[in-house]
């Protein structure tokens, strides 16, 4: 009975865990870009949540949010969202000409 008093007082001292960064993609891919150091982590948490929020209110175009999306990518499906935050709220940003966003096909020697 002890022991049950001690655990539960323990988990009321106890931060909830967040989630494993194997099963949370968004951590995952944050821990890896910064290499695990927190201050990184935690600007670029800031920077995802200011993004996120700006984008639910102002409804950019698509085609501003796709080309933010490439202009941040640091791999594939890495995103720096330091970059991102910083692309999406650019008023100066302009539409990139069709030519260049038409892929063209792959012939296979």
């Amino acid at each position: 009975m002890k022991r049950m008093a001690l655990a539960l007082v323990l988990l009321t001292f106890v931060r909830p865990a967040a989630a494993a960064p194997l099963h949370d993609a968004v951590t995952l891919n944050i821990g890896l870009n910064c290499q695990w150091q927190a201050r990184c982590i935690d600007r670029q948490h800031k920077a995802m949540k200011r993004a996120l929020s700006y984008v639910s209110k102002k409804r950019p175009a698509a085609w501003r949010i796709h080309q933010c999306n490439r202009n941040a990518a640091r791999r594939r499906n890495r995103v720096d969202w330091v970059g991102f935050d910083n692309c999406i709220r650019n008023a100066d940003l302009r539409s990139a000409p069709r030519a260049l966003l038409i892929k063209r096909g792959r012939k296979i020697a």
